[in-house]
């Protein structure tokens, strides 16, 4: 099984180019936070570099830019190619296959060229549950479960 999935934000403006062929084809790289911090106490990231095709290539140079939050769902893919002094160099990409607008504009800014017109579900910061859809409700303040009950 070859699948990576990523959420990261891209380090540069997405710039849309055409194999010979005039297909479409889009490079960019997705900074993604690790999980720790390091011995200074800081969050590095890694660096990753992605490929994405034709009309998805065409939809992230058009609604994406620097810095924007993406998710990603493709595989790793490796290629080599010599070097102009003949070295043999290898690379790995992500090929995408799916991305996702992870975050909603920024309230500052007023295009209206982005494809959805609804809020992002990231633009609410109320966690609240309501008691008419808490599924809890009729049980009291609080809900008590076995320690039995998950064996």
């Amino acid at each position: 099984m070859n699948k990576v999935l990523l959420v990261g934000r891209i380090t540069a403006k997405p710039e849309l180019r055409y194999t010979n062929a005039n297909t479409e084809f889009l490079r960019f790289t997705v900074a993604v936070n690790r999980t720790f911090t390091n011995a200074d106490g800081k969050r590095e990231a890694d660096f990753i570099n992605v490929v994405a095709w034709r009309k998805q290539a065409e939809t992230i140079s058009k609604f994406f830019d620097k810095g924007n939050l993406i998710g990603i769902e493709g595989r790793l893919q490796t290629g080599s190619y010599d070097d102009k002094d003949g070295n043999k160099r290898y690379t790995m990409d992500v090929a995408l296959d799916n991305f996702e607008f992870v975050e909603g504009k920024n309230k500052s800014q007023s295009d209206s060229s982005m494809p959805f017109s609804e809020p992002s579900p990231y633009d609410y910061q109320d966690n609240s549950v309501s008691v008419e859809n808490d599924p809890f409700a009729e049980y009291g303040d609080s809900v008590s479960i076995d320690d039995n009950f998950l064996d």
